[in-house]
């Protein structure tokens, strides 16, 4: 797994309606703590909001990992009321009308998930990333 960054000039062409939350991780200060590694890294995130509840969303191409049919692989890392929320189109595509619909890795969501937690926590040395995982009920 790689991640390549979305830069706010390419964010409205990379993402998807297919993203969809992975899960919100309700730790204190982990959502600052993965904000600051970001910031360092990346600067100015993909999208900025004046929201209270939204104050960033990085999003990334991911490189090398599996996410046939769907020909790309979106994960977004965004802070949600305080939870540092993760998001992907992993098991998700858009049909031909442009509606999402799941794939076959749809039933492999949690498993990417722990995937991505763990990859997080080394990537960004971000502590926590990876214990107390309980997936969200996926949406749609």
């Amino acid at each position: 797994m790689q991640f390549e960054f979305v830069p706010v000039e390419e964010f409205y062409f990379a993402l998807t309606l297919a993203v969809r939350t992975l899960e919100d991780i309700q730790q204190l200060g982990l959502s600052e703590q993965v904000r600051a590694k970001l910031e360092q890294k990346f600067g100015q995130p993909s999208t900025v909001s004046a929201a209270n509840q939204n104050t960033f969303n990085y999003v990334f191409c991911v490189k090398d990992y599996d996410n046939s049919p769907a020909p790309q692989l979106i994960v977004s890392i965004a802070d949600w009321q305080g939870n540092l929320r993760l998001s992907s189109d992993y098991g998700w595509m858009l049909d031909q009308e442009r509606k999402p619909v799941r794939t076959e890795k749809f039933e492999q969501r949690s498993q990417f998930t722990q995937l991505l937690r763990s990859y997080l926590r080394d990537w960004l040395g971000v502590e926590g990333m990876s214990e107390n995982f309980v997936p969200l009920r996926e949406e749609g």
